[in-house]
Parts: structure tokens; C-alpha cells; sequence
């Protein structure tokens, strides 16, 4: 591995940065980037568990970051779209994210379809801060649940 990789993975799992990192990593896998925060959170309580609830604030508010900027990178792709052809798209999945309005974002946990939803809620110009509650309302339950599990699966 080159050194620079290494003196960073090694700076960033010092304890005194395991929010910081695990801000990031959380933040990070909320993007369409295929990376799993609960093994972080996992590893941060398993090695500190009176950091619980500090890492579970955490990591749910790195992830609601990267789902607002999903929203917001779906935001921008509808308009340079708009531009481009001087069109709207209406399919029926759209239509249905549509009826559910911000509600929908509460699903912004789910593996694989969670980051695309929060994308395709920019694209259709939810309304932001309501999309932004119900994503942390749903990633938050959905660590407190992982990391619970975890515990639980492997407890000593």
C-alpha cells in the first residue's frame, strides 16, 4: 500500500478521530459511492461503547448530508435536462414518488434503491428540508437498529 494511503488510514483511526472518520464514511456511503457506514459504527462502539449514541448522532448526520446532496445533485441533473431537451420526464415511478411527496425519503435507508431515491426527490424538486427530516428520521432508525443487531449477533 503507498505510504501516504497508509500514514491516512492510520491518522484516521486514531480514537481521538473516530467521529470525525466516522462522519465521513457515513457521509460518503449516503452517495451513490457503494460504501457501508454500520461496520464503522460498529467498530467505534464495539472498541468505545460509551460512544453509542455520540456515534449513532453522528453517523446519522453525515448520512442525511450525503442524501442532501444527493438531493441535490438529482436537483441540478433535472435541471441541466430541462436545458438540454426543454422537456420534463413524468414515468410512473416518478409519479408515485411524487404522491408520497417528502414521506418517501423515510425509505433513504434501504440498500441499493435508498441513495438513488434521495437523487431522483432532487430531480423532482421536492421540497428540500422535509426530504432532508424524513431522511434522517429513516437513517437514524436504521442505525439504531444495525448497530443494536450487531451488538447483539456479536456479543461476547
Amino acid at each position: 500500500m503507498e505510504w501516504w494511503l497508509q500514514r491516512l488510514l492510520d491518522l484516521l483511526a486514531l480514537p481521538e478521530y473516530g467521529l470525525t472518520t466516522l462522519f465521513v464514511v457515513a457521509t460518503i456511503s449516503a452517495t451513490i459511492v457503494p460504501v457501508g457506514s454500520e461496520p464503522a459504527l460498529y467498530g467505534l462502539v464495539r472498541l468505545n461503547p460509551a460512544m453509542l449514541w455520540p456515534g449513532i448522532a453522528v453517523a446519522t448526520l453525515g448520512n442525511t448530508l450525503g442524501g442532501a446532496i444527493c438531493w441535490w445533485m438529482g436537483y441540478g441533473a433535472e435541471v441541466a435536462y430541462e436545458r438540454m431537451t426543454h422537456r420534463t420526464v413524468q414515468h410512473r415511478v416518478l409519479g408515485w414518488l411524487e404522491r408520497f411527496g417528502p414521506r418517501a425519503c423515510l425509505l433513504s435507508w434501504l440498500p441499493v434503491l435508498g441513495d438513488p431515491l434521495c437523487v431522483v426527490a432532487g430531480w423532482l424538486k421536492l421540497p428540500f428540508w422535509p426530504c432532508v427530516l424524513y431522511m434522517a428520521i429513516g437513517k437514524f432508525l436504521r442505525y439504531v437498529v444495525m448497530t443494536f443487531a450487531l451488538m447483539w449477533v456479536f456479543a461476547r
